[in-house]
């Protein structure tokens, strides 16, 4: 199933995508995170709706909104967790490319998530060296702590396309991914949640990003360093995970700051980036 959340006239819901159409699932649960805790019980509802339904709402006439509407804490990310990208980000600050043996962990804060058709606040007072990594979301579906490899694998909720977008003079100058990851509208996410039963090889599909329409980032995710079960098991060492908690798995290699020279997102940039299987989520830079 394909998962949304979207507003019309003015109010929010959660809705099952089907044929272009909208079907609305509020009789289901309040909202995705409430979907997401129903567990299989609220599943089998929302496709017993999607079969049933004679009343839909056409795409074009609903504002689509973030999946996870109002995430309850952080995204979580992983940083460096494609080889390649791995290598051009320690060549393009000068330095010697490290083996990495443990996945790097950061956050992004919830004031960050954006919808994925929503434009990115670009202040030039906060940052000029703003940057794009498109990245595949994980959404765990159960409360989960210390899991072993099988445990993990069945915590994962969905997928979804994230665009970790970065202020790179920030995540230098601070020392740490937080600040410059974190700025308001810096993480547009979406355009739906596509469960888990329908994409049983994430590692398969290829996750790309254009800006203005010129390809920037081409790969596939089975080039990930760590995969989504270790991640998740890494994650949930001593610390719980959530329903509806978002984790972002990693960009792969051609993000801007490591072209030569670095080539930055300027206002009335157009960045699309796209997971087959999943969905396109585009965005425009604009100046505030």
């Amino acid at each position: 199933m394909k998962l949304v959340t979207y507003e019309h006239n003015g109010s929010v819901a959660i809705g099952l995508l089907r044929d272009e159409t909208i079907i609305d699932l509020s009789a289901v649960a309040p909202d995705m995170i409430a979907l997401i805790e129903s567990g299989e019980q609220g599943l089998a509802q929302a496709r017993a709706a999607g079969e049933t339904a004679t009343n839909a709402l056409p795409l074009s006439e609903v504002r689509l909104l973030p999946p996870i509407h109002t995430p309850r804490r952080n995204v979580m990310c992983v940083g460096k967790n494609y080889v390649e990208h791995t290598r051009e980000s320690f060549e393009a600050r000068g330095e010697a490319v490290e083996k990495i043996e443990y996945p790097v962990i950061f956050t992004k804060t919830t004031t960050c998530v954006n919808g994925p058709y929503d434009d990115i606040p670009y202040d030039a007072a906060v940052s000029e060296n703003i940057d794009y990594e498109a990245e595949l979301a994980v959404i765990i579906g159960r409360r989960v702590k210390n899991t072993n490899r099988e445990e993990a694998e069945a915590a994962v909720f969905g997928y979804t396309v994230l665009n970790d977008v970065t202020a790179r003079d920030l995540q230098s100058l601070h020392k740490q991914f937080f600040k410059g990851k974190s700025l308001d509208g810096s993480c547009p996410i979406g355009p739906w949640i596509v469960t888990a039963d329908e994409l049983p090889d994430p590692y398969s599909l290829r996750i790309t990003c254009h800006v203005n329409g010129e390809l920037r980032q081409d790969s596939a995710n089975e080039t990930m360093t760590f995969d989504i079960p270790t991640i998740i098991n890494h994650l949930s060492r001593g610390m719980t995970l959530l329903p509806g908690d978002i984790i972002a798995t990693g960009t792969p290699s051609g993000v801007g700051f490591a072209m030569k020279p670095p080539v930055f997102l300027r206002p009335g940039d157009v960045v699309e980036c796209a997971i087959e299987g999943i969905g396109v989520i585009r965005n425009q830079i604009a100046a505030v």
